[in-house]
């Protein structure tokens, strides 16, 4: 049995980001909660930004970074581009194909000015959290709905940082929660029981 855990899927954590910093209310049925560690609202010090622009272009990014983080990559894209000339076409359309779409596709660094910032205190505070035994790890302790899962086609775990409970199957292998969900074993294992019913 093998589950990859996404605990840092970068495409989407920029794309909420984005929405708690600028304050944008898509236009979605079904957005996850705020960050558990907002940005600090009212990002000022950037050049002029269109927020009716990104609030109506949201969703569609977000629709479309959900879709990716939930594909399986075929593992031959990764020999593929070892064949290809630095900076070519062909090994950008593989980069492409690999990293799938992102806000900076459509924006640039527009309005991230503040993301690295925050993404590094992000990474200090998950690993500073890590379980320390295996017994401890979160598929450890609800191992049997992991198991069941597994059995249903679950081999990806996509994990972001939002508070509360949010959980969707993002495609025939993926499945999406918040950090919450995962480290209640309680609620994991609820979760890991909506994939493949």
């Amino acid at each position: 049995m093998v589950i990859t855990v996404d605990d840092d899927p970068a495409s989407l954590v920029e794309l909420l980001w984005i929405r708690d910093a600028w304050d944008l209310r898509p236009d979605h049925d079904d957005v996850p909660p705020p960050l558990a560690d907002p940005p600090d609202p009212g990002v000022n010090g950037e050049d002029e930004v269109d927020i009716q622009a990104w609030q109506a272009a949201w969703p569609e990014i977000w629709g479309a970074t959900l879709r990716h983080a939930g594909e399986v990559l075929d593992p031959a894209l990764f020999d593929a581009i070892r064949g290809t000339a630095n900076n070519s076409p062909e090994r950008m359309e593989l980069l492409a194909r690999i990293t799938g779409p992102s806000w900076r596709d459509r924006f640039g660094d527009t309005g991230l000015v503040r993301f690295q910032p925050w993404q590094a205190s992000q990474f200090r505070r998950r690993t500073a959290s890590l379980p320390t035994s295996t017994e401890e790890q979160p598929e450890h302790r609800s191992l049997d709905a992991l198991i069941n899962a597994w059995r249903h086609g679950l081999t990806r775990i996509v994990t972001i940082p939002c508070r509360g409970s949010f959980t969707r199957v993002i495609g025939p292998h993926a499945l999406l929660m918040t950090d919450e969900t995962r480290a209640d074993a309680e609620a994991f294992s609820a979760a890991l029981r909506q994939f493949g019913s």
